[in-house]
């Protein structure tokens, strides 16, 4: 029997990189178009009345940030999980040297009174704020519509889980060099009343129960995040150099280094967006709805650092100068 000349070839690995007409690279093997549940008006194979149906319904094929295509999003630096590993390896055997060799030192030894309660009210209870950052990002990891947005926000993830751990050793030996001075003790207290982190923490509760997840993106990458980026590390930074605390002062410039890459898919992301007319509007709203409270959040925990009488002002600023580099 002759061939049908109309038979349906199968598709072929990859098909859907086919068109660029070149050898799919690692990163676009493992990272685009994974998400099935975006095929369809149904994201998950159940009952349309099921809460979770609902859910990804509501929150992420109705969210008023649209796009024909999320798929076609790319990461900037293409990372997948090995070559983060890869990346980030280094820079965690950099961070070991830096404690490493502070403690050969007895680094912590020079420490006056008055740092020390620097560092127990505006360093510590910190890993409470970075495990707010990790949560948001974990929720855009469950809703993003593109495979490749979930990708940057797992590893955004992973990099606060790494600075919540070294926030906690910090901690460890902080308290086994005073043990007078509870830390380890008082961190959670701290986060839930001290005036410095009332801001912070206001901000964070909010973005954890806003649900649609460009709202929540914006909410966490626009707003949150690049506040906490402009105090927490680069203010508080700044005041470590001053105070002679050397070791937090290059433990913060490594970790910006992590957020200057969350930057980079950020502003990408952003991009993306703004090539869909209706968008800007969308997104400026939000901005404008989110940017006082990132504001007060940055006020409020400034004000607690030493010898910082421009922390906030410069904070500030830095915040709303990275946002009208990408268009906002």
């Amino acid at each position: 029997m002759a061939n049908d000349s109309n038979e349906l070839k199968p598709l072929k690995t990859w098909s859907h990189l086919a068109g660029q007409r070149r050898r799919p690279s690692e990163y676009e093997i493992v990272s685009t178009n994974l998400l099935w549940s975006t095929d369809g008006d149904m994201p998950w194979a159940l009952s349309p009345n099921i809460d979770m149906n609902k859910w990804y319904l509501k929150y992420r094929n109705q969210s008023p940030l649209k796009h024909e295509d999320w798929d076609a999003f790319r990461d900037p630096d293409e990372l997948v999980y090995r070559t983060y590993n890869i990346k980030q390896d280094g820079q965690e055997t950099y961070v070991d040297g830096l404690l490493d060799e502070h403690n050969r030192n007895e680094h912590d030894t020079g420490y006056g009174k008055d740092w020390l309660e620097c560092l127990a009210k505006s360093y510590t209870p910190a890993r409470y704020l970075i495990h707010t950052m990790q949560m948001g990002s974990a929720y855009l990891v469950q809703m993003v519509p593109a495979s490749t947005i979930e990708n940057c926000a797992m590893l955004q993830a992973a990099d606060q889980l790494r600075w919540i751990s070294r926030i906690s050793y910090r901690t460890k030996e902080l308290q086994k060099s005073f043990a007078n001075l509870d830390f380890g003790g008082q961190e959670r207290n701290r986060w839930e009343k001290d005036p410095s982190w009332q801001g912070f923490r206001k901000l964070m509760e909010r973005t954890l129960v806003t649900y649609d997840w460009a709202e929540h993106f914006v909410a966490l990458n626009l707003i949150a995040k690049p506040a906490i980026d402009e105090a927490f590390i680069r203010q508080l930074g700044k005041a470590s150099r001053r105070n002679g605390d050397m070791l937090l002062a290059l433990l913060n410039d490594a970790q910006m280094l992590d957020s200057e890459r969350s930057r980079r898919w950020t502003k990408a992301l952003v991009e993306f967006a703004l090539n869909i007319e209706g968008n800007r509007t969308i997104l400026e709203e939000w901005i404008k709805k989110w940017e006082p409270l990132g504001d007060s959040a940055i006020e409020l925990y400034c004000d607690g650092l030493p010898d910082s009488p421009e922390a906030s002002s410069e904070a500030k600023i830095a915040v709303k100068e990275w946002r009208q580099s990408i268009g906002l």
